[in-house]
């Protein structure tokens, strides 16, 4: 095997190895931020367990009760709401979930008026803008590491606002729902109507001010904005989960090719260095 050809097999192991460095540390910050992902769902479930209690305890107290999100009617146009990450390296985190939105709603519908798309995330928004689709969102919206609430309000609150003016008659999510570190599952979750409030079983004596309906009215957009932004949490940490996951398959995958070409590269100078000996005892042998 000639000279320049183990040299390139050097460089190609030397690229890779550095290739490799790269990923392995990419998989690292995304085990980190996957841990703080979970500890923001852990400290997040406190609170919208109590606004769905008050809720629950509200309907229980008085049937007459009800709310226009409670309230189920016939569908003649869907809202949809998709997260998808802002960045790509996170194996088939995007493209599942558009894969899955798509093959259902052309089972569902006939023709792009019976719904409205909204997009969260740079990825999903940069693959529906160019489509003929009615999306709500014509800006990006990002999904950075530290989801706030503030930067998916705006979305949340206008597709809320199109269920009670009658624009759209239910609101469905899809996002990557976390199960572990090594699996996520593509999830569509109707968010309204809202078909059940379960609440604690042990009964809790309330009293509302100005009335219960009053309260009722306030608390559930509140309830629901925040229900959103808990699956918003999990899509984010299913995303550090998916990264984690691409980059430590990256990673073997290279050290794979690392060995391979080890053994190349051993096997070229073995072939080089015995061309060489061949080359010397040929020249020896000619001067005698």
């Amino acid at each position: 095997m000639a000279r320049g050809e183990a040299r390139d097999i050097r460089r190609k192991i030397r690229a890779t190895e550095k290739m490799s460095q790269i990923t392995k540390a990419m998989n690292m910050v995304s085990a980190s931020k996957l841990r703080k992902a979970e500890k923001v769902i852990k400290e997040y479930r406190p609170f919208i367990q109590y606004v769905q209690n008050t809720i629950a305890q509200i309907l229980n107290s008085n049937l007459e009760i009800t709310h226009k999100m409670l309230q189920k009617r016939e569908v003649k146009r869907t809202g949809y709401l998709l997260i998808t990450s802002d960045r790509g390296l996170a194996g088939g985190y995007n493209n599942n979930l558009i894969k899955k939105f798509e093959s259902d709603v052309k089972t569902k519908h006939q023709s792009t008026d019976e719904y409205v798309i909204g997009v969260l995330g740079q990825k999903g928004h940069r693959y529906f803008v160019y489509k003929d689709v009615n999306l709500i969102n014509i800006n990006p919206i990002n999904m950075r590491d530290d989801v706030q609430f503030i930067d998916i309000i705006d979305i949340i609150q206008l597709l809320i606002d199109m269920y009670l003016i009658g624009e759209i008659d239910e609101i469905i999510i899809y996002y990557n729902k976390y199960i572990n570190t090594i699996k996520q599952e593509v999830t569509a979750e109707r968010i309204i109507p809202i078909e059940k409030i379960e609440g604690e079983k042990k009964s809790i004596l309330y009293e509302f001010e100005p009335s219960p309906q009053k309260v009722l009215d306030t608390l559930m957009p509140i309830y629901v904005q925040n229900l959103i932004y808990g699956y918003i949490l999990n899509a984010k940490t299913s995303e550090h989960a998916s990264r984690m996951t691409a980059m430590k398959s990256a990673t073997d995958n290279a050290e794979e090719v690392i060995d391979k070409l080890t053994l190349h590269y051993n096997r070229a100078r073995q072939a080089q260095i015995t061309q060489e000996i061949t080359e010397i005892v040929s020249g020896a042998a000619a001067l005698k």
